[in-house]
């Protein structure tokens, strides 16, 4: 008798550790949030069940959302989570680079260096509390958007203390700046400023409904600091690849390429997902590729297209070699591993300029190449297609309230 009731412990023992460990899988890789499109069916596997909590409309015209109940084996609850119904996106592909041309909100302070004077060297920026990767807003009360400009108020400032409204960490605070005399006889803050920054990046695709276009898949972010490019305005102009450095084990290679004269857009939004913009035209004919949903991403063979010589956008192959559910990282979502011979005899891999490569599987467009793996440039990260769509929704959204 003993012996059956240590038998039947040690089952009970093995069944409760096991669902509590598929409960802790559950709750790790199941998303606290979802999106499905109509009539479609939330997929989770055999072993979860999904049951509808509650519904409830959202502002959008064409979404609803509600939440789920994911139970294990229909018993045992392991989370709830948002569901978002949404219709199919659909977008042209893209693949083409172009030229990137930033102009930011306010100057941003790259490096903070010493004025020499009559009496020796003073830092009026460490003095102030000013931090390389502020932005200076105004001086004064005057809205400051160039270098210029800036130079300018401290040369014209007789020494005085002016009134500095600085950006840090996405907050304004006033700070107390008083340029110093140098030994030139000039008023300098001792300030290394950047208000503008370009380069290259790949078009991940456009909307030919709305003129919205999306690349890159990451932010532009300054080289000095680090920091994303606070965006006040901007370009997207034409531009043509006439070379590539080819990336190699520990240094990433860089297609070369030069701004041509024609623009082709402007863009509004700088941000973890990449660059958008409106295009000035695009074509209504032109064909469209329906647009993943994350759940819909696989492992597996892929077709990522990008341009490395004047041929323009041709398809390579490639595979996503693992995927990324947790919400926390917007932008690197997925492995990818580059199989085709001619591109990494080409280019090594993925190089800086591939930035925003659309990656194709199943015929829908599932995302975009972000970065390389230094140590192996045939490697490296790519991010939703659909996290970049919900970005252009809320552009969309924006200028259609503005106008």
């Amino acid at each position: 008798m003993k012996k059956c009731i240590r038998v039947f412990s040690a089952i009970c023992f093995f069944l409760s550790g096991t669902v509590l460990m598929l409960m802790m899988i559950g709750y790790v890789r199941i998303p606290d949030e979802m999106t499905v499109n109509e009539y479609d069916e939330i997929n989770v596997g055999k072993t979860y069940v999904c049951q509808a909590l509650s519904s409830n409309s959202t502002a959008l015209t064409n979404e609803s959302s509600y939440i789920t109940s994911v139970k294990l084996f229909n018993i045992f609850p392991v989370k709830n989570a948002k569901v978002n119904v949404s219709k199919r996106k659909y977008v042209v592909p893209g693949g083409n680079v172009f030229g990137i041309r930033l102009y930011t909100r306010g100057v941003m302070v790259i490096r903070i260096d010493e004025v020499t004077t009559p009496s020796g060297n003073i830092s009026p920026g460490r003095i102030a509390g000013l931090k390389e990767g502020d932005m200076i807003i105004s001086v004064d009360g005057v809205q400051i958007t160039r270098n210029k400009e800036l130079s300018s108020a401290f040369a014209s400032s007789n020494g005085k203390c002016l009134k500095l409204v600085v950006e840090r960490n996405g907050e304004e605070k006033e700070l107390n700046f008083t340029p110093a005399l140098s030994d030139e006889s000039t008023y300098k803050g001792g300030l290394w400023i950047r208000d503008s920054t370009a380069g290259i990046g790949t078009v991940t695709w456009y909307d030919r409904s709305n003129g919205i276009f999306a690349g890159l898949g990451h932010a532009v972010c300054d080289v000095d600091t680090g920091e994303v490019m606070p965006l006040s305005g901007g370009d997207a102009v034409e531009a043509k690849v006439q070379g590539c450095y080819k990336g190699k084990s520990g240094s990433a290679g860089e297609l070369c390429g030069i701004f041509s004269s024609g623009t082709i857009g402007n863009l509004y939004v700088n941000s973890d997902t990449g660059v958008y913009g409106v295009m000035n035209s695009c074509d209504a004919k032109s064909s469209v590729l329906p647009v993943a949903l994350r759940q819909e991403v696989k492992t597996g063979a892929v077709k990522i297209i990008c341009t490395v010589d004047e041929n323009g956008p041709q398809y390579y192959d490639a595979e996503i070699t693992k995927i990324y559910n947790s919400n926390a990282d917007s932008q690197r979502n997925m492995t990818i591993k580059i199989t085709d011979s001619s591109l990494i005899e080409r280019t090594g891999g993925i190089v800086q300029g591939m930035s925003g490569s659309p990656i194709v599987q199943n015929g829908m467009l599932v995302g975009a190449v972000t970065h390389v793996f230094v140590d192996d440039p045939t490697e490296g990260y790519g991010i939703f297609a659909e996290n970049m769509t919900d970005t252009a929704k809320k552009l969309e959204n924006f200028l259609q309230k503005a106008s």
